[in-house]
């Protein structure tokens, strides 16, 4: 905990700097520069929403400039490069930003978001001010709206024949990528696998050779990815309604007037909603496409898995971290 508050204090000292050099940083008539670092794909339907939706939005006073597969930042360092001025924008996740502030493992938690649209009424419910506000004064970030992921689901190498996931103690044994921060990792253990740090960029090659035996994700990225190349089966644990939010330099957003942050803003939540209904819509009807690609989709006893992964929270550092009562807070906003 010593070298995270410590990592906090000095991008702290560098957020201030930024902000201060960033008051003067457009002149008149200039286009803003909003450089986007992203780990997915073109076709990601969280990047086409933000091109096809924010960037012609924000054209009158902005260049967005998306970068995609991680060729500008490496996944997990973009906060890192917000905070020193070296990135305008990016599609973050609770479980990056927990890295910094531990309390955000609470929207990482397996189980905890019923759906898209719990999602989006905990975003814009007061309870999430307090997060908002600490990420913008101590980190320079400006979380703009949420995105719908998907419902993240165990996929792997293994026929059905071979293993047959209907309860966590399946899973034994299993390594399962997930991304390398702490509070993936923790999930991955509390679904009862052996998780397995690997960069996205790396997932299918490291399916195709056996280096993991699966990886989890929501059905749009497996075909995106073509991970369905790659594995045998899907077991539908839906152990997380996964987000990302589109984050943004406070030092380049307190730069811009008025009118165009409100442009920003609604532009922001514009391409949220086309983007969450894309998702949606595509989470309904891909099942049938990697069934037809020799992947067997199945759901096992998402009870066993929801009480078992609920159960490892239950006094862990992560839990320990939530600030009292948001978590009835959020259920509260389920249906």
């Amino acid at each position: 905990m010593t070298l995270k508050l410590t990592r906090r204090l000095a991008l702290a000292g560098m957020v201030a700097a930024g902000a201060i050099l960033s008051t003067s940083a457009f002149a008149d008539g200039d286009l803003v520069q909003l450089r986007m670092s992203s780990s997915g794909s073109e076709t990601d339907a969280r990047s086409v929403a933000l091109a096809e939706v924010f960037g012609p939005a924000v054209s009158g006073f902005a260049s967005y400039e998306p970068s995609y597969n991680a060729t500008l930042f490496d996944q997990g360092t973009e906060l890192d490069a917000i905070s020193r001025g070296n990135l305008e924008m990016s599609i973050t996740s609770a479980q990056e930003l927990a890295q910094f502030f531990p309390e955000f493992s609470i929207f990482a938690t397996g189980y905890v978001h019923q759906d898209a649209a719990h999602q989006v009424r905990v975003f814009n419910d007061p309870l999430m001010e307090p997060f908002k506000a600490k990420v913008e004064d101590e980190l320079g970030v400006k979380l703009l709206s949420v995105m719908y992921l998907g419902r993240r689901h165990v996929n792997l190498r293994q026929t059905r024949d071979e293993l047959d996931v209907q309860t966590p103690a399946d899973l034994a044994g299993v390594n399962l990528r997930m991304p390398g921060t702490d509070a993936w990792q923790f999930l991955g253990a509390a679904l009862g696998a052996s998780p397995t740090p690997m960069a996205f960029s790396e997932v299918y090659t490291g399916l195709a050779t056996g280096a993991v035996d699966g990886q989890d994700n929501p059905l749009p990225t497996v075909v995106d990815k073509k991970f369905y190349e790659v594995t045998k089966q899907i077991a539908l644990t839906s152990h997380l309604v996964d987000l990302n939010y589109i984050a943004m330099s406070k030092a380049t957003f307190d730069a811009l007037t008025p009118e165009q942050q409100l442009t920003v803003q609604r532009a922001a939540d514009a391409a949220a909603s086309v983007g969450r209904l894309r998702q949606l819509d595509l989470e309904a009807n891909l099942t049938s496409f990697i069934e037809e690609n020799g992947v067997e989709v199945y759901e096992p006893d998402t009870a066993a898995f929801r009480d078992h992964v609920q159960a490892q929270y239950v006094g862990s550092e992560f839990a320990a971290s939530w600030p009292e009562g948001v978590l009835d807070k959020i259920n509260a906003l389920g249906e």
